[in-house]
């Protein structure tokens, strides 16, 4: 039956979602969110999160259409359950205050508890801190940041890679020994470290990682999910300036490198909560 559903992908007037194909594959309407209780959950109200989101919808491929997307909810809410579970707040970011942009037709519908989150957070996803205003002032902010969380999605391939601001944050992260969490293709917003150095000053080179693979990106546009080739693979840019990605399929893989944690997919987004709340927790 999966073989009879249309492989096109679905045009919004701008550009493509992807095809109902691989929405059926790759779209579940529930999640694997399992409601952990931390009970050794932070305390410090001050202590937050900051999630580094898109405010990018269109991602042009190399053959001239664009890809309707954004940063994928299940990649995005998930984690965050468990982080708000595990006791700390959340502070939403886009590079200029503009509002967060989400992969909407990738959005569990029939999961109560990410529909609760997003209703939750809708205030800061539509009205989101800037990320230019936090850098111009020096990076000082109401709360103390533990960790900037990077959500996947290919919109983070857009303009992340190469904002100036976001590479001025991930500098503050590496000095101030904070924690760096990225999970499917956020860690493309990590190219964007690498904007006013040399190779060999990369700071994450040398670190070991799960993402989403550029071998299956590569194959996506076959099944509709993109509408034509990329026109650029994050994996390759990251492996050129020193860091291992580890995995060529997509299992739900996580694992924690000194203070970078990562994850490989949709799929890691309950495991990678939990690894990313425990760590922050006991770290």
């Amino acid at each position: 039956m999966v073989e009879e559903i249309s492989k096109d992908p679905v045009f919004d007037g701008i550009g493509y979602e992807p095809s109902l194909y691989s929405r059926v594959l790759y779209v579940p309407m529930k999640t694997d969110y399992d409601h952990t209780v931390y009970d050794n959950r932070n305390k410090d109200k001050n202590k937050k999160i900051m999630v580094v989101c898109t405010e990018d919808r269109y991602l042009t491929m190399s053959n001239g259409k664009k890809f309707s997307t954004g940063n994928h909810p299940v990649e995005t809410l998930v984690p965050l359950l468990h982080l708000q579970a595990a006791g700390f707040g959340i502070d939403i970011y886009t590079a200029t205050g503009k509002p967060v942009c989400l992969e909407m037709w990738a959005m569990p519908t029939e999961d109560e508890a990410v529909k609760s989150i997003y209703d939750e957070l809708k205030v800061q996803l539509d009205a989101p801190k800037s990320l230019k205003k936090l850098v111009a002032n020096d990076m000082k902010s109401e709360g103390e940041y533990v960790a900037v969380y990077l959500p996947g999605g290919h919109g983070a391939l857009i303009s992340l890679p190469t904002n100036e601001d976001l590479e001025k944050v991930i500098d503050w992260v590496v000095k101030t020994d904070k924690y760096m969490m990225a999970l499917c293709h956020g860690p493309a917003a990590l190219l964007s470290a690498s904007l006013n150095i040399d190779q060999e000053n990369y700071p994450y080179k040398g670190y070991k990682m799960y993402s989403f693979p550029d071998v299956i990106d590569k194959q996506l546009p076959a099944i509709g999910y993109l509408p034509g080739d990329l026109p650029w693979y994050y994996g390759e840019k990251l492996t050129a300036l020193g860091m291992t990605l580890l995995n060529q399929n997509i299992t739900g893989a996580c694992m924690v490198d000194r203070k970078l944690l990562s994850g490989d997919s949709p799929l890691a987004a309950n495991a990678f909560g939990k690894m990313c709340a425990n760590t922050l927790l006991n770290g």
